[in-house]
């Protein structure tokens, strides 16, 4: 399709190696993507976070001005699915990257779709 403009960019990151304490603190795994949505430029408007008990792994998402950033742990496992749909000048990419380092894993797998 020429011309093609995205509307929005969507980014899916499967995050491997993961400490399993870094997956099961629903409050923690809040302000990481609070944090992430910062680094991206993006302006959060509600979120939403649930445990699945001790040890257990946390799913979430922040809504976003610009779309979303959702995530999903599965600390037995370490590893941890993220989603991140942006659209204007927001930098999902940024996002991500502050998502890898604060969960220190030791391997992500990045897919890229434009959305639009």
């Amino acid at each position: 399709m020429s011309g093609f403009l995205p509307r929005g960019r969507h980014l899916l990151a499967d995050l491997h190696g993961v400490a399993p304490d870094r997956l099961t603190d629903p409050a923690a795994i809040e302000t990481l993507l609070r944090a992430a949505a910062a680094a991206a430029g993006s302006t959060p408007v509600g979120g939403h976070f649930h445990p699945f008990g001790p040890g257990l792994g946390v799913t979430g998402v922040l809504l976003l001005k610009e779309s979303h950033i959702s995530i999903h742990t599965w600390p037995e496992h370490g590893f941890a699915a993220v989603d991140v749909f942006m659209c204007g000048d927001a930098r999902p990419e940024r996002a991500v990257e502050v998502i890898q380092a604060t969960l220190a894993a030791a391997s992500v797998s990045l897919r890229e779709v434009a959305r639009g």
